[in-house]
């Protein structure tokens, strides 16, 4: 069967989301940016979007050896006079992510590096955990240390109210950096580094989603797969996340999560209709969508914000900022280090358990971990 290429701007119903470059290239322009995870789809995306601004140099992190090394190529071709720089580490490394600080000094951090696979995840907690929390401990505990002006998480829509492993991970992650900002500033010392959370739901066309997996299927000649007849998304592309975070990073004071309106979810068999028919063929005629149930961690719907979170508007319409209660830096650290140490000695069950005692909204979704646990 003929290939077909998609628009990704032509599967959503909405215009596309416009920013603010000028704000954006105010805090770019000169400045030494570190990117974590910058092989993902969405951390090479952010190097390709900061090098408009002319920064003075960008460093490409991650422990995936080909495809950094690709994307180095890449970007040799893309910017021929911009500075980049290649660094192979695992985040979760405090020896390795210290050394990249002391040699690089980062104005920027843009913390992309982590596991966002639903399902794998239920099967690698521990993984999840080392990469997710850690991970983002170990590098905003440094940016810290070497008076980074702004580091910038990347979450997700389903670290709210979540019912898998990657989401609570990631929530986890959240609550650390809003604690770890809060503490900072209760210190009285002078706050160098500002620490954002930026969240939003799907990407189009990023590693995994569920725009190539069709693709790949309608090729194929189907069938779809569709784990529900009701199930329901916030998507937006690539470029419009990446400068939504570009943009929040700039504007942010620090604390603040920062929730993008990704307008109203899309049903996944709307999508699924809408890519068979520009293929040029008709839905169970031509190509039959297979309903194949629930997946373990995984959630009809998804929320942006809890609904006890205040929302306040920002210059740009498109990004609200959520104001959650930080919690109590002393006590969430130990829990987390107590986590961590489950974690890393393959002690998942207790390390699940650990983690539902920090997050008691952490609910486990058609999932072993949502059976009783007996010590």
């Amino acid at each position: 069967m003929k290939q077909v290429s998609y628009q990704l701007e032509d599967l959503l119903d909405r215009k596309p989301i416009l920013l603010d470059d000028q704000l954006i290239s105010a805090q770019l322009k000169d400045k030494t940016v570190l990117i974590t995870g910058a092989a993902g789809s969405i951390g090479s995306e952010i190097v390709r979007q900061v090098i408009n601004f002319s920064p003075r140099c960008v460093i490409m992190l991650d422990q995936a050896e080909t495809p950094l090394y690709l994307l180095g190529l890449e970007m040799e071709v893309y910017a021929p006079n911009a500075k980049f720089y290649t660094e192979i580490a695992d985040v979760s490394s405090e020896g390795a992510i210290n050394e990249v600080f002391k040699k690089y000094r980062p104005n920027v951090v843009y913390h992309a590096a982590a596991y966002k696979h639903v399902q794998m995840m239920e099967k690698s907690p521990a993984q999840a955990i080392i990469a997710n929390v850690l991970g983002t401990k170990v590098v905003a505990d440094i940016a810290n240390k070497y008076d980074v002006s702004t580091f910038v998480m990347i979450s997700t829509d389903k670290a709210v109210n979540p019912g898998s492993i990657m989401g609570a991970t990631k929530l986890v992650a959240e609550k650390y950096i809003q604690a770890l900002h809060n503490n900072l500033i209760q210190t009285g010392k002078p706050v160098i580094t500002k620490y954002l959370i930026t969240r939003f739901g799907n990407v189009l066309g990023s590693n995994g989603s569920v725009v190539p997996v069709f693709a790949k299927q309608i090729e194929d000649g189907g069938p779809l797969t569709i784990t529900h007849p009701d199930i329901a998304r916030f998507f937006m592309t690539i470029k419009e996340a990446c400068l939504l975070v570009l943009e929040a990073g700039a504007m942010g004071k620090g604390g603040e999560i920062y929730i993008f309106d990704m307008g109203k979810q899309v049903k996944i068999i709307d999508l699924a209709f809408k890519m068979i028919r520009m293929a040029g063929m008709n839905p169970d005629r031509d190509i039959d969508v297979k309903y194949i149930g629930l997946r373990p961690g995984e959630k009809l719907y998804e929320k942006l914000h809890t609904e006890t979170s205040k929302m306040h508007a920002t210059h740009n319409e498109k990004i609200m900022i959520s104001s959650e209660m930080p919690e109590d830096y002393t006590r969430l650290n130990i829990a987390i280090n107590s986590m961590i140490t489950l974690a890393q000695n393959f002690n998942v069950r207790e390390a699940v358990e650990e983690m539902k005692t920090i997050l008691p909204e952490f609910i486990s979704t058609n999932s072993v971990f949502n059976e009783p646990y007996d010590n």
